[in-house]
């Protein structure tokens, strides 16, 4: 798939990429910087593009979700679609629950499948979380994933490079 969106973007500056790729829900941040460093974009440069890209959808996701998925479930397609969202969402999220705004820090943080700005968005919105909460918690959370992921990528870069040599 993400050949896919890389193919759909393609003749578009490197900076442009990384923020659309990192915005999505399919990629996020997680996906963001992995490609930014392979376009040659630099580290710190990857990290913050990618960040920017993954926190830009945090504040419409987070006032607009529940009245565009309560506007939309009214047509079965769309029911059916926000129903499996949410259950999926909730059957993941235990640690928001029982923690909230602490929780979904942790729960953004974790670069895993679903565990990211968007599943937070949707998570806070569930769980009836403040936005004032939910916003610099998901943004802390981004941040985390975006240190965790540049690391990985960095650390196996160099051990790559390393077993190259051997």
């Amino acid at each position: 798939m993400l050949d896919a969106i890389l193919q759909a973007l393609k003749g578009l500056p490197k900076e442009w990429v990384t923020l659309i790729i990192s915005a999505l829900p399919v990629s996020e941040l997680r996906g963001g910087i992995p490609v930014a460093l392979m376009m040659g974009l630099s580290p710190a440069k990857a990290f913050w593009l990618s960040i920017l890209g993954n926190c830009a959808i945090i504040v419409p996701t987070l006032l607009l979700l529940e009245p565009i998925s309560n506007a939309l479930m009214r047509f079965e397609p769309w029911k059916k679609f926000f129903e499996w969202l949410f259950a999926r969402t909730r059957a993941k999220s235990d640690i928001i629950q029982r923690y909230e705004a602490l929780g979904l820090i942790l729960f953004v943080a974790i670069p895993l499948p679903m565990t990211g700005a968007w599943t937070g968005c949707i998570a806070a919105s569930l769980f009836r979380i403040k936005f004032r909460y939910a916003f610099p918690a998901i943004v802390a959370g981004v941040l985390i994933a975006g240190a965790v992921v540049l690391s990985v990528c960095l650390f196996g870069k160099g051990a790559f490079g390393l077993f190259l040599a051997r």
